[in-house]
């Protein structure tokens, strides 16, 4: 895996959460800056995501409420094209819910069973709050891109990652060869639909901190990762081993946390933890 790249597209993940989930205003033609020296890039807004928020037991009205989960953007100079999708509120109910329902996957025939609030969510994916708008996937060919798009990556965390692994397995030609980044991804479906996805997708990094719970549910054997792991590590080895970040469940999920870890690994300047993190 790209460190540099996971990095980077880690920022761009990180400024679709800058965007507050109930902020429904059109983010297009406005532009994000990620990376530092050699490794900085900019990417124009081509367009928000929306979709309904992740019902849940302890919140069932949750899915009523469409929310803002994601950017499309395409690099400043480049065709290069990027799917980012953010994570919800509603992931920590969800894991306290913790019923995993499993659905038959809608949009591959024959790939199994996907986990079903996230289908739900994945199903209403869409670039406009209208009724009736456009899903991400039948809009991409449409779009108002820039300039020609010469390849897509699509990356997300927590349910974004989970989003993500959906998407990338269901774009269209000519976006149907996507890189894939997700960090603190949940299980998106079982073995067969990994598997499948697998086959489809194989250019995907699932960057996972072993001390996060949510990449470790729904469990197995029901549920399976995709491929692609590299684990993160919290505590540094050594006599005696240093506890990196704090140990609660919020801290080892943020986002934030896993860029500063991503960081750590790669050397050179780190992005510094959030303060209500350090241990």
């Amino acid at each position: 895996m790209n460190l540099a790249s996971a990095i980077q597209f880690g920022q761009v993940v990180d400024a679709a959460y800058a965007v507050p989930s109930d902020d429904l205003a059109n983010r297009a033609g406005q532009f994000v800056q990620v990376g530092t020296g050699a490794a900085a890039a900019s990417y124009e807004v081509v367009t928000s995501i929306y979709a309904n928020d992740l019902a849940t037991q302890m919140n069932p009205l949750r899915a009523q409420s469409i929310v803002s989960i994601g950017l499309v953007l395409q690099a400043s100079k480049a065709g290069d094209a990027v799917i980012a999708l953010r994570g919800t509120e509603g992931i920590m109910e969800w894991v306290q819910d913790a019923r995993f329902l499993a659905v038959p996957c809608p949009f591959l025939p024959g790939a199994g069973n996907t986990e079903d609030g996230f289908t739900a969510m994945y199903n209403s994916l869409a670039i406009s709050t209208a009724s009736g708008s456009p899903s991400v996937i039948k809009a991409l060919g449409t779009l108002a891109w820039r300039r020609p798009v010469t390849s897509l990556t699509v990356c997300g965390h927590s349910l974004g990652g989970a989003l993500a692994v959906d998407l990338a397995a269901h774009a269209p030609p000519p976006f149907n060869t996507p890189e894939v980044y997700t960090y603190a991804s949940p299980r998106t479906g079982d073995p067969t639909f990994a598997s499948t996805y697998d086959h489809l997708v194989p250019n995907t990094s699932r960057i996972a901190n072993r001390m996060d719970l949510v990449p470790n549910l729904p469990t197995p054997p029901l549920y399976e990762h995709v491929l692609g792991l590299f684990e993160l590590n919290p505590i540094e080895l050594g006599l005696p081993p240093k506890v990196l970040v704090k140990m609660t469940l919020p801290c080892e999920h943020a986002l934030n946390t896993y860029l500063y870890l991503l960081s750590r690994a790669a050397g050179g300047n780190v992005i510094p933890l959030d303060a209500s993190c350090v241990p």
